[in-house]
């Protein structure tokens, strides 16, 4: 597999051509209807091409788990089954596995009240007491504004809706209801800075670590302990949300180390 064509791409085609052979099939027999079995695979292949290229970050991950695939890569990396860390070997025969964080901003410095901005500067301090190297990479761009207040209006109706059905809840979850409500709060500043004539910036964030061990499984270990730890200290520090990347979404961060996108709207349908 190469990185130029992603899992769930290649998964999506393969499920399209069971499709077309299952529907050539109905064909040369003078009709689907006359083959339960054509039918079946018909169905089965739109469906699977559906999931793929609407879920492929789930289900791909999934399927090489349970099937217990191995990729390898022309650039000499190797993806587990678990599809959560790219694996090398280095020349000294030490295992390195990186893991990629996917990071939620709820909440803009320029929103921020001074004491809010003062309680920020501890991060580094935070940061400070993680013993491994860590890699934070920010993405930024001016965005378009056509269309973005009704985008901010749909997502801020959504947020609203997904913060009152936790809310009526016998029983809410605290997480989650401070989630919604810095999303919520986050959807009300973006749309007063357009009020206000301020253009909208965006802003794609992830982290990255490397474990280092004498074997595959040992630097795994490592890398996922780590990841673990960063994922603590960075959700208190920053006030954010953190997500291990998985299948495509972790390549889309490993393509990122080489290059990334030239435009802003690219860069948003890669992360939409």
């Amino acid at each position: 597999m190469t990185m130029a064509l992603n899992q769930s791409t290649i998964f999506g085609y393969g499920a399209v051509l069971l499709c077309f052979l299952a529907l050539a099939g109905a064909l040369l027999q003078g009709g689907a209807g006359t083959n339960p079995l054509v039918l079946l695979f018909t169905v089965a292949g739109c469906a699977m091409s559906d999931l793929a290229f609407k879920f492929g970050y789930i289900v791909i991950p999934l399927i090489t788990r349970l099937a217990g695939i191995t990729v390898k890569t022309e650039t000499g990396y190797e993806i587990p089954p678990s599809q959560d860390v790219m694996l090398r070997k280095g020349e000294s025969g030490t295992f390195f596995a990186s893991i990629f964080m996917g990071i939620r901003i709820y909440e803009s410095a320029s929103d921020k009240s001074m004491e809010q901005i003062a309680y920020n500067e501890y991060f580094e301090r935070a940061v400070s007491n993680i013993k491994f190297v860590t890699k934070i990479s920010y993405m930024l761009y001016v965005e378009d504004v056509a269309g973005k207040r009704k985008d901010i209006e749909t997502r801020k109706a959504e947020a609203q809706l997904r913060l009152a059905r936790e809310k009526d809840k016998p029983e809410p979850d605290v997480l989650k209801l401070d989630r919604y409500e810095r999303e919520v709060s986050k959807w009300d500043n973006e749309l007063n800075k357009l009020i206000k004539g301020i253009k909208p910036m965006g802003a794609v964030a992830y982290a990255m670590t490397t474990g280092t061990g004498i074997t595959k499984e040992a630097a795994i270990a490592t890398a996922r302990s780590q990841a673990n730890e960063l994922k603590a200290v960075l959700t208190n520090a920053l006030n954010v949300e953190i997500d291990v990347l998985t299948g495509d979404e972790m390549l889309k961060a490993f393509e990122w180390e080489k290059a990334i996108p030239s435009l802003g709207q690219e860069l948003e349908d890669m992360v939409a």
